[in-house]
């Protein structure tokens, strides 16, 4: 590879905080870029990460960021899909 590593998941390899503000939430909730979810401290209201990755559609891409990571941020797909 050009980089050594996909680009497209470094955000994941070194995850950045970003505070996000959630329909229905109390307040901002911080999230990590690797976070799948995370619920509010003061409501419980459970926040899912809009993450548009390439790990959706690349045939690398439990290679690439490693079976368990890989394996945590599909569950959290099926998860979201369940509550909406």
């Amino acid at each position: 590879m050009l980089f050594g590593s996909c680009p497209g998941t470094s955000h994941l390899r070194t995850p950045t905080l970003r505070s996000r503000s959630a329909r229905g939430a109390a307040k901002d909730v911080e999230i990590f870029s690797s976070d799948v979810k995370v619920e509010c401290g003061k409501c419980g209201l459970t926040v899912f990460n809009d993450m548009n990755l390439c790990i959706h559609w690349c045939a690398y891409a439990k290679e690439c960021v490693g079976p368990e990571l890989y394996e945590q941020l599909t569950k959290g797909d099926k998860e979201q899909k369940k509550s909406l």
